[in-house]
């Protein structure tokens, strides 16, 4: 049966600018590390934080948050690269596509991580500004699928069904009458996930205003949201993708980061939220104090006030 309607799929994915290819899929990674940047200087800055301080980490987390996506998908799908036939060097052709979110955002953690002890910077605080921006940089990412022609589920005849093109990795290929060969219509799966993170995002955002998330629960929750849909997304796929009893690999994954997420929110629940505070004068070199509560700044002139903290979780409303 033919669907009354479909989602077009580009035959094109790469323009060659002279001897310069351009790669949508590339150019949708960037977008979305832009988009991310933005959203978290807004919400980082709106907790004390210094401006450019995000751009500061983002140049060690970003780096390191390619290549742990990279490694992830070698290591998850390791056939093309060093199976039969497999071409160990282009486990290097990121270019190409392939990047494991899990890996990313873990490799892409330990640069932040470095980053923020550079400057003193608490971690949790700002993992909690970044999470829906993150979100919303998966979701632009996963345009990246799209004009791939890749990231799609079982076959339907949904008005939504997205027509996919056979294809050689740049473009779809030709038939003999000269037009791109159709493989047929199928879940839109790119489309779902991309749907699902922008709502996720909007739940971090309007939970972390609500209940004033702190400690890094908001990126618990971000990481909780991700994977529920990532689960049942992963399910839809029909792509090649290495199994274990039979279910694909990221759907346990899925699975045990999502449980663990929950675990933390669970854990840190009552903590009130870190309030960031800049001294008058500070050249961005002085770490910020990290205080909890109402917000109001530390009164000490202790040297070690920077470092302590004040819990007043009894009194903090709204705490889920």
């Amino acid at each position: 049966m033919t669907p009354l309607a479909v989602i077009p799929s580009p035959t094109q994915g790469v323009w060659e600018l002279g001897p310069f290819p351009v790669r949508a899929y590339a150019l949708c990674i960037i977008a979305g590390i832009v988009a991310a940047c933005w959203i978290a200087e807004k919400r980082w800055v709106a907790r004390g934080g210094r401006p450019g301080e995000v751009l500061d980490i983002a140049v060690w987390a970003v780096p390191f948050g390619i290549l742990g996506g990279r490694l992830y998908h070698v290591v998850s799908t390791p056939q093309p690269y060093f199976g039969e036939d497999g071409d160990p060097l282009r486990a290097f052709a990121i270019w190409e596509g392939g990047l494991g979110i899990w890996g990313a955002i873990a490799l892409g953690g330990v640069g932040a991580w470095i980053a923020c002890r550079r400057r003193g910077i608490p971690l949790p605080a700002f993992g909690d500004a970044i999470a829906p921006g993150l979100l919303v940089a998966q979701a632009v990412g996963r345009l990246g699928n799209w004009f791939n022609n890749e990231l799609y589920g079982g076959p339907t005849d949904l008005p939504w069904a997205l027509r996919i093109h056979e294809w050689d990795g740049r473009e779809a290929v030709l038939g003999a009458d000269g037009q791109p060969i159709v493989l047929g219509t199928f879940h839109p799966a790119f489309l779902y996930e991309l749907l699902w993170n922008l709502a996720a995002a909007a739940v971090v955002v309007w939970a972390d205003r609500r209940f004033r998330l702190s400690h890094g629960r908001a990126f618990a929750l971000y990481v909780a949201l991700y994977c529920a849909g990532r689960f049942w997304i992963e399910l839809l796929r029909i792509d090649p993708a290495n199994t274990v009893l039979g279910v694909r690999l990221n759907v346990f994954t899925a699975a045990v980061v999502g449980l663990l997420a929950v675990a933390y929110l669970v854990w840190q629940r009552g903590r009130p939220r870190e309030v960031l505070h800049r001294g008058e004068g500070d050249d961005g070199d002085t770490p910020p104090v990290a205080a909890e509560g109402t917000g109001e700044a530390p009164t000490s002139t202790d040297a070690d006030a920077s470092d302590r903290v004040r819990d007043r979780s009894h009194d903090t409303p709204g705490t889920p």
